[in-house]
């Protein structure tokens, strides 16, 4: 299904991380900003993507699976047709397969 939408030519915006003044995960902001780019009419969002994303893939903010949780479950209620989802991944080998083993789940 993704490869047919994507055929057909879309937007898949990279997503941004919305943050709060004390630089932590604003989840309103967050889920605000995916609904903003679903009725906007986007084919798809891309998570975790973005050059300015590194540092939430490390382990330690703890950060990467509340971000792909919060966009899944967004799109998973509100999307009314389907879309393509993209996220990220880096590092190491066994590092990139556990975060595309996670996207995959989620």
């Amino acid at each position: 299904m993704g490869a047919e939408l994507l055929a057909e030519g879309l937007v898949v915006p990279a997503h941004p991380l919305a943050l709060t003044a004390e630089r932590r995960l604003d989840e309103r902001r967050q889920r605000a900003l995916t609904r903003y780019y679903l009725a906007a009419g986007a084919g798809g969002i891309a998570i975790a993507v973005h050059t300015t994303q590194f540092e939430i893939h490390e382990p330690d903010r703890g950060l990467l699976e509340p971000v792909l949780a919060l966009t899944a479950d967004v799109l998973d209620r509100e999307a009314d047709r389907d879309l393509v989802r993209i996220a990220g991944v880096v590092g190491p080998t066994a590092q990139a397969v556990a975060e595309a083993e996670l996207a995959a789940r989620l």
